[in-house]
């Protein structure tokens, strides 16, 4: 069985935005891996990847703003580039020279847009049912919450017992009460507004992800994609065009798995996700 490091937690403050940093390995390495929750997780997501990478690799995870237990100002700009700025100033503070990025859901968007800005920190990537969305039509939930009126009454309407159902949508395994637990504690009133402002700013989806694919494909960094075959937001089909942006990408989809598969099958996730960093490592794709 593989050996598995607890994460240490601390808070840093970034562009005046405090959040909490969950870290293991050497907090001096320069190369690390960089992990990125999406909506409407928080960096605690990734506990079970960040204690099986801890084994050999420097990798941290934090919550972005607005979201988990980070600050969550109401004049945060909560679209992709201001993400990625953030994710820019915060490997900075980190010290974080070489990044290898594991990204989920609106994660990826955030890494993606980032990793276009600066490809000489660029190392490689892993997209966990996530990526470039050219042509894609938004899911029903992500229309509701882009419309006036309509999401803020769905969203004053969302119950404990209601989000944890909704959860369990294209998800065959089950997620874990404690995930689904800690993530709606952390789906409070600033969370949720969170939410409707970051999707109302990506009604248009794919002017950026057409953008950011044919800044990205001259670089062909390693790539790794998982996806979850029940994935009820982001159809299966989206996993092999990656491809279009990482031409050598490996491509897993896990038949049994839906929108996170690294926490409803973390043996397999954890085994394909540390082997693909501990090869990435050994080389520097960069030119």
């Amino acid at each position: 069985m593989s050996s598995r490091v607890e994460p240490r937690t601390w808070r840093m403050t970034v562009n005046g935005i405090r959040t909490p940093v969950r870290e293991v390995g050497p907090g001096d390495d320069r190369e690390a891996v960089v992990f990125l929750h999406g909506n409407p997780g928080s960096g605690a997501d990734w506990l079970g990847l960040l204690g099986r990478v801890g084994g050999f690799s420097r990798a941290v995870a934090w919550d972005a703003p607005g979201f988990g237990q980070a600050d969550k100002p109401s004049d945060f700009p909560q679209d992709v580039d201001n993400h990625a700025a953030f994710v820019a100033a915060a490997l900075d503070q980190l010290g974080i020279e070489r990044a290898h990025l594991v990204l989920h859901d609106f994660g990826g968007l955030w890494g993606l847009a980032w990793a276009a800005t600066d490809a000489a920190r660029f190392a490689s990537v892993v997209l966990a049912d996530t990526g470039l969305l050219v042509d894609y039509r938004w899911h029903r939930l992500a229309r509701i919450w882009q419309t006036p009126g309509l999401g803020e009454l769905f969203m004053a309407a969302t119950t404990g017992p209601a989000f944890r159902a909704l959860l369990r949508q294209g998800n065959p395994r089950g997620l874990p009460r404690d995930f689904t637990d800690r993530m709606y504690d952390d789906f409070d009133r600033g969370t949720r507004a969170a939410v409707l402002r970051l999707y109302r700013s990506a009604i248009d989806i794919g002017t950026p992800s057409r953008r950011l694919s044919a800044a990205l494909r001259p670089l062909n960094r390693p790539a790794l994609v998982l996806w979850g075959a029940h994935d009820p937001y982001l159809p299966k089909t989206l996993a092999r065009q990656q491809r279009e942006t990482f031409p050598d990408a490996e491509v897993v989809v896990l038949d049994r798995s839906g929108h996170w598969p690294f926490v409803d099958d973390p043996d397999r996730c954890g085994d394909l996700v540390a082997g693909f960093l501990r090869r990435v490592r050994t080389t520097d794709p960069r030119p």
